[in-house]
């Protein structure tokens, strides 16, 4: 059951994980203090968890919720990825690939919105992209180490990564094909 009301606390859950996007940046970047912004990540992960599921398990699911869960996990994968090609932790052709990815998708949305349509329902493979995704980022932070520790972030990371990032890129053309369908009035795909 849906409510119009905002102030709700998995909404305050999404407002936090957002707060978390620029102190992410200032640990990272200001401070160098990478494990502090590793901290942060989980942190957001975790909201990222339960808002959803206590939005649902206690009928507190908003428009705003829809909209804000999704927007702020690409909020963080760009705040991410802008950390990583400033530290070197990523390759340029693969932060360009997934923010590619996320900028079709926003074009796609918009037009999904000026011809009335909704946005595009996130999918469980969707949420599985992210997920690879935003568990890879802090090993592949630590990946700077050079210890043990640094290789076996290398190894977790990566792994984590190269699943994330397929994942990514095939849910997005999922999508992608989701919203022309859409569009044309034809089935939606999402599944």
């Amino acid at each position: 059951m849906k409510k119009d009301t905002y102030f709700t606390i998995p909404n305050a859950l999404t407002f936090l994980r957002l707060c978390g996007i620029p102190l992410f940046i200032y640990l990272t970047l200001n401070l160098h203090a990478n494990a502090w912004a590793i901290v942060v990540l989980a942190i957001g992960g975790a909201t990222d968890y339960f808002d959803g599921k206590l939005a649902r398990a206690w009928g507190q699911t908003s428009r705003l919720g829809e909209i804000a869960d999704p927007a702020i996990d690409r909020l963080y994968i760009l705040a991410i990825l802008m950390v990583f090609l400033i530290q070197g932790v990523l390759p340029l052709w693969l932060i360009a690939l997934l923010i590619t990815r996320d900028l079709v998708l926003g074009v796609v949305t918009i037009g999904l919105r000026r011809k009335g349509y909704g946005v595009l329902k996130v999918t469980y493979l969707g949420k599985a992209a992210t997920f690879n995704l935003m568990y890879a980022f802090p090993f592949l932070l630590l990946t700077h180490m050079h210890n043990a520790l640094g290789t076996i972030a290398f190894v977790i990371g990566w792994s984590f990564a190269i699943w994330g990032v397929g994942l990514y890129i095939s849910t997005g053309i999922d999508y992608l094909r989701s919203a022309t369908s859409t569009i044309r009035g034809g089935y939606v795909i999402n599944s």
